[in-house]
C-alpha cells in the first residue's frame, strides 16, 4: 500500500513539472509573439492555455483524491497541499502568458510597445524564463540551490517594472493613451510572472528544508 502511496505522489510531482514545461513554452511563444508581432503564434498561446487548465484541475482532483484516500501526515500532507498551491500558481502564470499574446493579438501589426521599450521588455522575458527554468529544475530535482539564483532574478525584474512605470512618468514619454495603458499592464504580467515563479520556487524549498525561504 505504501508503494502505490508512494507511486502516486510521485505521479503528482511529474505532472506539477509536465505544467511547468507547458508555462514555458507559453511564455516563449507569447515573448515571439509580442515582440515580432506574430499573430499565428499568439493565437496558438492563446488556443493552448486551455490544456494547462485541464492539467491543473486533473492534478488538483489527483492530489484531493489521494488526500482522502489516504490521510498522509507530516511531509507526505505538506507535498500535498504544497502541489494544490503550486498548481494555481504555475497555471496563473500560464494565463500570464495567454494575457501577453492577446495583447499582441489585439494590436496587430501595429507592436504592442513603443521601440524605446523593446530591450527592457526582452530582457524581462529573458529573466522570466530563466525564472521558469529555475523553477522546473527544482520541481524535477528538488535542488534548492536554485532559489537563490531565482530570487536574484525576481529582483531584476522588480527592479526593471519600477523603471518601466519611472518612465511613463518623465516629461518626454509621448505614447498614447493607448499604448500607455497597454505597456502598463504588459509590464505587470511580465512582473507577476516573476512573483509566481518565487513562490512556486520558495514552496519547493520548503518541502526540502521544512523552513520558508526569505521572500525575494
Amino acid at each position: 500500500m505504501r508503494t502505490v502511496f508512494q507511486a502516486e505522489l510521485k505521479q503528482v510531482g511529474d505532472e506539477l513539472v509536465a505544467i511547468a514545461r507547458l508555462v514555458r513554452q507559453a511564455l516563449s511563444e507569447a515573448r515571439s509573439a509580442f515582440l515580432e508581432t506574430e499573430l499565428e503564434t499568439a493565437q496558438g498561446v492563446i488556443s493552448n492555455d486551455a490544456r494547462i487548465d485541464l492539467l491543473q484541475d486533473e492534478l488538483d482532483e489527483r492530489s484531493i483524491d489521494i488526500l482522502a484516500r489516504q490521510s498522509p501526515v507530516a511531509s507526505d500532507l505538506r507535498t500535498l497541499v504544497a502541489a494544490l498551491r503550486m498548481s494555481t500558481s504555475l497555471e496563473r502564470m500560464g494565463d500570464l502568458a495567454r494575457h501577453l499574446a492577446q495583447d499582441a493579438r489585439r494590436r496587430f501589426p501595429e507592436a504592442v510597445i513603443p521601440e524605446r521599450l523593446a530591450d527592457d521588455y526582452a530582457r524581462l522575458f529573458e529573466l522570466d524564463l530563466a525564472i521558469l527554468d529555475g523553477v522546473i529544475e527544482m520541481l524535477e530535482t528538488r535542488d534548492i540551490s536554485f532559489y537563490e539564483r531565482i530570487a536574484e532574478q525576481k529582483a531584476q525584474v522588480s527592479a526593471m517594472h519600477r523603471g518601466i512605470l519611472d518612465a511613463m512618468g518623465r516629461p518626454d514619454w509621448d505614447a498614447p493613451v493607448h499604448t500607455t495603458v497597454d505597456v502598463t499592464l504588459s509590464a505587470r504580467y511580465l512582473e507577476r510572472m516573476s512573483d509566481h515563479g518565487i513562490a512556486v520556487a520558495r514552496k519547493v524549498s520548503y518541502l526540502v528544508t521544512g523552513q520558508w525561504a526569505p521572500p525575494a
